[in-house]
């Protein structure tokens, strides 16, 4: 198992497949991170506006279900979590332009997800930003 982050985050897990959703969701609280689920876009925006959660960061499938597109849902969140990371999996090069406006680095991960990776990548992306090293995606 991973070691633990230094303070309790907030991670929002936004994927249309439950079975990989679930997966990834109860690593990550293995691994010490609160998470929070959503099947859709849709879902994660009523996440995301609810009062009262303050997340780190939103690891969302880039075709994932819903009203809106996850580019759509990650400009909602600019405006409601600005803090918040995002963190872009699956296959998104018909859209790479558009991810790279959103994101420091576009694309960042792809599915099926390496629990371990992602873990990482969270810890590198939330580190960097308390250390002033990464500008907000």
């Amino acid at each position: 198992m991973a070691p633990e982050p230094s303070a309790i985050q907030h991670v929002l897990v936004v994927d249309g497949d439950v079975l990989v959703r679930h997966v990834i969701s109860d690593y990550l609280r293995s691994c010490g991170y609160r998470v929070v689920e959503g099947a859709t876009t849709d879902e994660a925006l009523v996440i995301i506006e609810q009062a009262g959660i303050s997340l780190d960061a939103m690891l969302c499938d880039a075709e994932a279900p819903g009203s809106k597109t996850a580019f759509e849902m990650r400009a909602i969140a600019r405006v409601k979590q600005p803090q918040a990371k995002l963190i872009l999996a699956g296959n998104v090069a018909n859209a790479a332009g558009k991810a790279a406006e959103l994101c420091e680095e576009g694309p960042q991960l792809k599915r099926p997800y390496d629990p371990q990776g992602v873990v990482n990548y969270i810890k590198r992306i939330l580190g960097a930003r308390e250390n002033g090293r990464v500008s907000e995606g």
